[in-house]
């Protein structure tokens, strides 16, 4: 039996990707940054097959400690990552544990053996640190796919900018290391929605989506969304997990960077169909997924399906 070591495997996205890897037959590591907090993890434990899962305590800054958490893992999966919108400390709440937690991953995984494949669980935000708002020089409804130019600016939040430097870091790592003995794959999904595992109320992914199912607006991001009606572009989180397993275990993907997204929609039809009704407008599609269908066989389900979920 493989082992897959899932880091932040019991988060929004990562939960789905434990429960993927259960399901196929493999022994499942999942980090806990505090493991004494049995709320963070405990939905995990009522997965098929949940007696080939262990949680294992680890901070991606302590290379000692993730050192320990890699080293018997045949597939590695990096999902831990904060996603904070609100942040008091951005240097220490999300530049840190993003940028140099990659660092310190991609370290200590190129001097441990029998690691066979590595996915990376980026951002749209590494492409566009605009997002929702379109890249520099394109319109709202203009598309983009892994054949533009990623954009970067340090105008736009904090998060997107840590997301789009821990992306240079690894495509930096792997220009410089042309001989390693594992594959590195990085998807980078746009806006996660859909229905989550647990019962935790600490998941931003579903703080989003509850603040525009009610139109709620904490601070001036979300009332400039409503304010000026802003189309975002959403993606299924199964169908985010289901990407990564595939990524994860198809060869021949080395150094690749995959867009999973389904449609877009304005963020009051989002907020109509979280609250289960009919969209008043068509979808667009503004960010393209042609290469994750063609190279992982992967599905994107439309958004309406996913958002009626919730």
């Amino acid at each position: 039996m493989k082992k897959v070591g899932i880091i932040g495997g019991s988060g929004f996205i990562g939960s789905y990707i434990t429960k993927q890897f259960l399901k196929n037959g493999y022994e499942v590591k999942v980090s806990a940054t505090d493991i004494s907090r049995e709320d963070k993890y405990e939905h995990l434990m009522a997965l098929n097959n949940a007696e080939n899962l262990y949680i294992s305590e680890l901070n991606v800054e302590n290379k000692t400690v993730l050192n320990d958490f890699v080293k018997d893992c045949d597939i590695l999966i990096h999902s831990g990552t904060p996603f904070q919108l609100n942040v008091e400390d951005p240097q220490r709440d999300l530049f840190d544990p993003t940028i140099k937690g990659t660092e310190n991953f991609l370290e200590v995984i190129n001097k441990t053996p029998g690691i066979e494949k590595v996915v990376l669980i980026a951002s749209i935000a590494a492409w566009n640190t605009n997002f929702p708002l379109p890249a520099a020089g394109k319109s709202d409804t203009e598309t983009f796919d892994e054949s533009d130019t990623r954009f970067f600016s340090e105008q736009n939040h904090p998060y997107a900018q840590a997301k789009y430097l821990a992306q240079q870091v690894v495509e930096k790592f792997v220009k410089n290391n042309p001989q390693l003995s594992f594959e590195i794959t990085t998807v980078s999904p746009v806006m996660v929605m859909g229905k989550s595992l647990s019962n935790r109320e600490d998941s931003t992914s579903t703080g989003v989506q509850f603040l525009i199912k009610n139109m709620i607006a904490p601070d001036d991001f979300f009332q400039t969304l409503y304010d000026n009606d802003v189309a975002f572009t959403v993606v299924d989180v199964a169908d985010v997990a289901s990407a990564t397993y595939k990524a994860a275990t198809t060869n021949g993907l080395h150094g690749k960077d995959y867009l999973l997204t389904s449609e877009t929609y304005k963020v009051s039809d989002i907020h109509e169909m979280l609250n289960h009704h009919e969209p008043k407008n068509k979808p667009q599609i503004v960010y393209k997924n042609n290469k994750a269908k063609t190279d992982l066989g992967a599905q994107f389900r439309p958004v309406k399906e996913t958002l009626n979920n919730y």
